[in-house]
């Protein structure tokens, strides 16, 4: 009979079914792909020309037109999640134990999708909701200075006020992450009149329809913790970078109190079932992106 042991990997399959989970309960994996980073940090470059093309006439002179070079660093970070369950786990079959550990991938992907949005977003611990050091000042809260004022009012109008703020970087829109208040606000505006239709009737009764007015959207909770933002929309298919670090082990540990609990293990017939996750992430270029937020009277909502 195999028994697990501590430091083992979750297998290939568990892996993916894991990965393929985040992606579909965090709005910043369903908005930006997902690239391997290094284990030590890796440097990612924004490349762009300054000027225009220039017209040469016959013999005549080429200017300089002037490249523009910003590294970004993204650097790893350890995210970890464990829970006990009972030793009978080590006495099950085979079969029984890979049952246990899809619920535990299914339970964890969850919580490290929700996990990437708070940090990237807001740049918080998700399980203290503490600002984080670790993450300093890497995240949209943080960087993303271009904001607009919610209006409960007109939300659509918020929304391109912020398109237009980037585009007046001369950035580009690929995506929106909406927090579902904010989503709850669109359903809600209608044309008036007569025929007083719904504007946006793919939101209605709290759907996710993947895209609005041919924008890519995600709508999550997740946008929304911290209690400041309402909406996030900007490039996120080229200017936001994230990626696991290395491969996700599973530990099995079978001794002590690795939750700081105060109730040992054997005392208790538990095992516990430790992941651990290195998750790295960059804003390559903030003027990109651009924040609905609530106003700081309490206005308008």
């Amino acid at each position: 009979m195999a028994v697990l042991s501590k430091g083992n990997l979750f297998d290939p399959t568990l892996v993916k079914d894991l990965v393929s989970k985040v992606k579909g309960k965090s709005s910043l994996a369903v908005l930006s792909p997902q690239e391997p980073v290094a284990f030590n940090g890796q440097k990612e470059f924004t490349f762009s020309m300054d000027s225009d093309i220039d017209i040469v006439a016959e013999n005549g002179k080429k200017t300089h037109g002037g490249v523009s070079l910003a590294p970004q660093i993204i650097v790893p970070i350890k995210v970890e999640y464990g829970a006990r369950v009972s030793d009978e786990f080590l006495y099950a079959s085979e079969e029984e134990q890979v049952d246990i550990l899809k619920a535990f991938n299914d339970g964890y992907a969850k919580k490290l999708a929700r996990g990437l949005d708070i940090m990237a977003m807001h740049g918080l611990n998700p399980r203290s909701k503490a600002a984080s050091t670790v993450i300093g000042d890497n995240h949209f809260d943080s960087k993303v200075t271009q904001t607009v004022e919610f209006d409960s009012a007109n939300p659509d109008a918020n929304i391109e006020a912020a398109v237009a703020l980037i585009q007046g970087s001369e950035g580009s829109v690929t995506g929106l992450a909406m927090d579902t208040q904010f989503s709850s606000a669109l359903a809600a505006m209608r044309t008036g009149g007569d025929t007083n239709m719904r504007l946006f009737p793919e939101l209605a009764w709290g759907a996710n329809p993947g895209s609005i007015n041919g924008l890519q959207a995600d709508i999550n909770t997740t946008v929304g913790v911290g209690g400041t933002d309402l909406a996030m929309t900007g490039d996120f298919a080229n200017m936001f970078k994230w990626g696991y670090a290395k491969e996700i082990p599973l530990e099995v540990i079978q001794y002590g109190d690795p939750d700081n609990s105060g109730q040992d293990l054997k005392g208790y017939n538990q095992v516990y079932l430790r992941s651990e996750t290195y998750l790295g992430w960059s804003i390559m270029d903030a003027s990109s992106f651009a924040r609905v937020i609530k106003p700081a009277t309490g206005g308008g909502e």
